[in-house]
């Protein structure tokens, strides 16, 4: 008599959401080192159109095999074209800063992202955000100073791209929580693939021939195209393991594991283009690891007041 299936144990399903985070870790760095291996000989803006364009194409043949609706919920059009946008924007600001940058350098300004989530929440949408957490976000942009000082002046201008990434993806953040709630992850993708590409195609046609270093696009040489179809690649495989990491365990168990993508890009950064952080970058990227895990930290604290336990309520205040 065969024994039947044992029914997932919680435990198990956390296990699978760490398991899938760590994933994440491991691949999104692989979409940084393919734009940046792309970068040598295809404009940026190209690169950021292939991103998206792969992520569609991926993502088609789910969408039809899971029988999911492309139908958008109503009121929700504006918010996904938004949130489109804004990838769009993070995105073409990171690989635009890469081209130059080391890939832990750029990472690490991108990790502020959390901080201006926080802080908009608090001044923008009137959330409950204790000084204990406003406190470590405001040591997360010093950790970035230390960062972007000896960037700039390497780099120049160029080291202020991650910045805007981290602004933008900051909102598409604060978007993405009221869309996930309302549409399948699959279709959300896809979806943002779409009307992300719909955007960048018109920029290159318009743009070509222009001579622009940033939009004109170019046929593809030899490994180019593998990079650019990798840049898409591991776009759509990570995220879509960071959204199901989610539908796993609690974001307060998953939250901290994304710091060790910036470990992972350090070391790829290394070995594929042998850039290494100096020790001023280092400290920085330190300095917002620890205060990105100390606000984790609190963030917990904070959910925890919120529900009673044995009773009572926990006395600590944020």
């Amino acid at each position: 008599m065969t024994p039947a299936l044992a029914t997932p144990q919680p435990t198990d399903r956390v296990l699978t959401g760490i398991a899938l985070m760590l994933g994440f870790c491991l691949t999104a760095p692989l979409l940084d080192v393919a734009a940046k291996l792309a970068s040598a000989s295809v404009p940026t803006g190209q690169i950021t159109a292939a991103r998206f364009i792969v992520q569609c194409a991926l993502m088609a043949p789910f969408i039809r095999a899971m029988g999911l609706s492309l139908r958008v919920p109503k009121g929700q059009l504006k918010p996904l074209i938004a949130r489109a946008i804004l990838l769009l924007l993070a995105t073409f600001c990171f690989v635009a800063a890469i081209r130059v940058m080391p890939l832990a350098d750029a990472l690490a300004i991108v990790f502020v992202a959390p901080f201006i989530v926080l802080l908009a929440g608090k001044f923008l949408l009137n959330e409950d955000v204790g000084p204990r957490r406003v406190g470590a976000a405001l040591v997360g942009f010093l950790g970035v100073l230390f960062v972007i000082q000896p960037s700039f002046a390497a780099f120049g201008m160029v080291a202020l791209f991650p910045l805007g990434t981290a602004v933008a993806f900051a909102f598409y953040i604060l978007l993405t929580r009221g869309l996930s709630r309302r549409m399948h992850p699959v279709a959300l993708q896809f979806h943002t693939g779409l009307i992300a590409s719909l955007f960048c195609i018109p920029v290159l046609l318009v743009a070509e021939g222009s001579g622009s270093t940033l939009f004109d696009p170019v046929w593809p040489d030899g490994l180019a195209w593998l990079w650019l179809l990798g840049a898409g690649f591991f776009a759509t495989v990570s995220h879509m393991m960071m959204t199901y990491a989610l539908s796993f365990a609690p974001s307060a168990t998953i939250a901290p594991l994304q710091y060790f993508e910036l470990p992972v890009a350090t070391v790829f950064g290394y070995l594929v283009f042998n850039d290494f952080p100096n020790a001023l970058s280092l400290l920085g990227i330190a300095i917002i690891i620890a205060a990105g895990l100390y606000m984790i930290h609190r963030e917990r604290i904070a959910s925890r007041q919120l529900i009673p336990d044995v009773g009572t309520l926990s006395r600590d205040r944020d």
